[in-house]
Formats: structure tokens, C-alpha cells, sequence
């Protein structure tokens, strides 16, 4: 801005003007040539163009006046003769833009707003589990050989167990550009055994995610996944811990992928249609397995979460479901989603002696699911069949097994009440088959129903309570029979 506009009030600044157009009059009228009428009709034209103009520039600098002090006024562009009369400046940090159709005067145009840098899109959020669990009667120990009440999703529940972490999520993601985006997740509470004989180490860290999403269009229904991420098998693998009513995955569907996750490549597509249905679902607090697509077709390693492959098959997945709406049935708003999945692979499990089974194993499986949101009240059910590895106390060898289980789990969910939204469930699980996460791959007989609430005390708080009556057999091929008992676990999620 010029001299004359920063230190000179708006009243002096017209009396200037106007006093240069009046001497340029005067000339004009004190000149001894007569002159045409033609002559006088565009000096009188010239003179009503620079007054319009000297009344917009005045009504600019009465304009920028007024604004508030913190913000600078915009920055002048006046005629060549007032100019000429400014004092020399430096030149502004942003040029100012001449509007089309009047040179001499522009106000300065906003400068356009700076692009930022992909580590200024990026978000952090998470999530932390913490844990009361108790074995209140039954199988809590047994001798050597017998099998003692333990889960293979919970090592807290045990003899000895009060306390526990069982998840501390820490999550970073964003989108790095209009076409690419970044996720990262990390977990705190993993525990890495064989320290000292057997003692385990809690609070250690392990990779759960870390995946690109690329999208090759811009309405971005259509993603591709590359790097670790979870394998699209199962409506329960795939629904997030922090958003799941039961403390943990049942043991036949997440038998497939223990741990959730692997190593390769997705592809995923989720038609606008249902995307729209799923939206209003999560509007209504409904409790979804993810934005994991409608449709869904993985290649991974094949060898389970953080484990390094071992032989040159990769596993095949596919997973497809679909949300139906049952207004046409008189069932406002509710949603009625099916689906499938399949999965096609080789693994070689860990061995006692160490390492891996010297040949690969069948691990192949087809499962279905149902789920009718609670609205309010629901259903969801899971069930899989297939063949997998699978130790044999009788040839002491790991072989190809069949196996098959699933669970049926009833919910509601009341909205209103004296202490807030909650969620009572009940679920039945089974099992019959091979673990291929453990050691030597041993079979699972699993039944267990369990009773629980989620209470959601605070946007930021969840409560949940469950009493389980169980009768398994312990994930260790050297312990047999069933361990039989009732558990109670208490867990409190903070999220952030």
C-alpha cells in the first residue's frame, strides 16, 4: 500500500483527488486554444471517469478503515498521478490482482490457500482395553496332560490372572493425496514369550496394520489394499475389537486367520447403494464390521500375521456381503445383510522341535454369515466348514482334518435409559478342528455360551460385563479332555 493510503484519513485523500481533478479542470477551461465541441464533450467524459474512480478508491480506504486491526487492509492500486506523488515502498509480499475491465483500480486478492504437506492430512486415534478376568469355578489348573479352562483369544484368563491389557491400539492414517491414503496400527499390549523359561513379557509391541489404499477413481468405491491388513474372511474377523459386543472373536471363524491379518494385496468395491445403507446403519449407532467393500478378493502369504512365508503358494480370498432392506416387508428400517466367504491355501504350521512342518497342509475353507442389525432387536450368526491342519495324538503327526463351527449371538439395542445406551447380547459358539496359530497346530472342541452387556457410558468410555459357562480343550496337543468351568470378565475401553 502507498504512503498516501496509510497515513492520510479518507477525507484528506479525497480532497487531494478531487483537488487534482479540480486544477485539471481549471486547465482545461484556462487554455487560450478554443476548442470543438467534440473536444469539450470528451474532456467533460474524462473528468467523470476519474471521479468515479476517485470515489471508489475512497470508498476502498473507508472500507478497509473500519476492518478490524489485527487484519491488514488490502493493498491500493491508484492512478499514475497520485502514485507519482507517494513516496517509494517496498514491494508487498503478495501482488495484487487487477480485476478485468478497470486498470486502475484492484483490490488484492486473497492469496490461494497453501496445499498441505501429506504429514499435516494425517489423524491419530486409538483405542485401549483394560481387563478383570476370573475363573469362578471349574478347571482352573489340572495336572500335567489334562487340559486346564483356558481361550486361545485371551491368555488372561487362567489361574493366576486378575489385571490385564488386552488391547492398546494406537492408530495413524489420512490421505496423502486425492488417490492415495495411509494406515497404520500398532498394538502395545502384544506379550512375547520364552524369555526366561516360559515367562512372558506383557506390554511389548507388535504391527497389526500398515496398508496404502489406492483409489483409481474419484467416487473412490473401488480401493486397492497393499501391505499388511486384515483378510476378508469372516464378518466377525473383519469388525473392529472397539466396536465388537463380545470381548473376542469365537474360535471357528477366527480360526481361519488367527490374528486377523496378513501380508498381500486387496481389492475391494462397495457399490454407492450400500454404501449409502451402511452410512445411515452408522448413524444410527449401529455396531459395523468396517468399510471393508460389499465385494472383496485378497492375495496374501498365506502364513498368518507377522510370520515370514515359507513356500512359494500364496492364500486366496474372497469375501462378498450385502445389506438388504426390509421396508417392503413392514420392517422400517430394519436391514437384513448376507453373505459369504471362501478360502483357498497352503500353510505350514510351527512344530514343537522347531520351525515348520517340512510340507505345506491343505487349509481350505467356505463360510456364510447373517446379521439383521438390532432395531431393537437383532440376530448374527456365522458358520464355516473346511479342511486344515490338524495334529493326530495317534500318529503324532500334523495332518489334513476336517473342521467346521460357527456361533449364533442374539443382541439389542436400547437407546434410552437412566444410565445411557446399552447393548445386552447372548452367544453360543462351537468348534471341532485344528489351530493352526498354535504350536503343532492342536485340534479345539469348543462350546461355550456367554451372557454380557455394553454399556456406553461416555462417547469415550465403554463398560462390558460377560459370564460364560465353557467346556474346552486347551489349545496344547500334549494336554487331553475337556476343561470345563464359568468365567467372569469385566473389561473397560476408553477411546481416543
Amino acid at each position: 500500500m502507498s504512503f498516501v493510503s496509510r497515513h492520510c484519513s479518507p477525507a484528506v485523500i479525497a480532497l487531494t483527488l478531487l483537488a487534482s481533478v479540480s486544477s485539471t479542470a481549471a486547465q482545461a477551461q484556462s487554455a487560450p486554444a478554443p476548442v470543438s465541441a467534440d473536444d469539450q464533450a470528451r474532456t467533460i467524459a474524462d473528468l467523470q471517469r476519474q471521479i468515479d474512480e476517485l470515489k471508489a478508491i475512497v470508498t476502498a480506504l473507508q472500507t478497509a478503515q473500519s476492518a478490524p486491526a489485527a487484519a491488514p487492509p488490502p493493498a491500493m492500486a491508484v492512478p499514475a498521478p497520485l502514485m507519482a506523488q507517494a513516496e517509494p515502498q517496498a514491494a508487498p509480499s503478495a501482488p495484487a490482482s487487477v480485476p478485468e475491465g478497470n486498470p486502475s483500480f484492484a483490490a488484492a486478492a486473497a492469496p490461494a490457500p497453501k496445499s498441505k504437506a501429506w504429514y499435516e492430512k494425517l489423524r491419530l486415534r486409538g483405542y485401549t482395553q483394560m481387563r478383570f478376568s476370573q475363573i469362578v469355578s471349574g478347571d482352573a489348573d489340572a495336572p500335567a496332560g489334562v487340559s486346564r479352562l483356558r481361550s486361545i483369544h485371551d491368555s488372561a484368563v487362567n489361574a493366576d490372572s486378575n489385571f490385564s491389557f488386552r488391547r492398546l491400539r494406537m492408530v495413524i492414517q489420512g490421505d496423502l493425496n486425492d488417490h492415495v491414503s495411509l494406515y497404520f496400527q500398532p498394538d502395545f499390549a502384544a506379550a512375547v514369550s520364552n524369555q526366561s523359561v516360559g515367562e512372558r513379557r506383557e506390554g511389548t509391541v507388535s504391527l497389526r496394520d500398515m496398508y496404502a489404499d489406492v483409489f483409481p477413481f474419484d467416487d473412490k468405491s473401488f480401493r486397492i489394499r497393499l501391505g499388511q491388513s486384515k483378510v476378508p474372511y469372516g464378518w466377525e474377523n473383519m469388525q473392529s475389537s472397539s466396536n465388537r459386543l463380545a470381548l473376542d472373536r469365537t474360535d471357528a471363524i477366527n480360526s481361519a486367520a488367527p490374528g486377523e491379518r496378513d501380508l498381500g494385496i486387496v481389492a475391494y468395491y462397495t457399490p454407492p447403494r450400500v454404501q449409502a445403507i451402511w452410512d445411515r446403519l452408522a448413524d444410527d449407532g449401529q455396531k459395523l464390521f468396517g468399510n471393508y467393500g460389499a465385494f472383496g478378493f485378497g492375495v496374501f502369504n498365506g502364513q498368518g500375521l507377522n510370520r515370514t512365508e515359507t513356500d512359494n503358494d500364496v492364500m486366496l480370498v474372497g469375501l462378498a456381503t450385502w445389506p438388504f432392506e426390509l421396508d417392503g416387508l413392514g420392517l422400517d428400517g430394519q436391514v437384513l445383510e448376507l453373505g459369504g466367504a471362501i478360502m483357498r491355501n497352503t500353510i505350514r504350521p510351527e512344530i514343537r522341535t522347531g520351525g515348520v512342518s517340512p510340507a505345506g497342509l491343505k487349509d481350505d475353507r467356505v463360510g456364510v454369515h447373517a446379521i439383521l442389525y438390532p432395531q431393537p432387536f437383532g440376530i448374527q450368526a456365522e458358520w464355516n466348514w473346511g479342511t486344515g491342519p490338524e495334529f493326530v495324538p495317534a500318529s503324532g503327526r500334523i495332518e489334513e482334518r476336517p473342521l467346521n463351527g460357527g456361533y449364533v449371538q442374539a443382541m439389542a439395542k436400547i437407546d434410552n435409559s437412566p444410565i445411557g445406551p446399552f447393548y445386552p447380547f447372548a452367544r453360543w459358539q462351537y468348534y471341532r478342528g485344528g489351530f493352526k496359530g498354535a504350536i503343532n497346530a492342536p485340534r479345539l472342541e469348543t462350546e461355550e455360551l456367554e451372557l454380557g452387556f455394553e454399556f456406553n457410558l461416555d462417547p469415550a468410555l465403554e463398560l462390558t460385563a460377560t459370564y460364560g459357562w465353557a467346556s474346552r480343550k486347551e489349545a496344547d496337543e500334549r494336554r487331553l479332555g475337556q476343561a470345563e468351568g464359568q468365567i467372569l470378565r469385566i473389561q473397560a475401553q476408553w477411546n481416543y
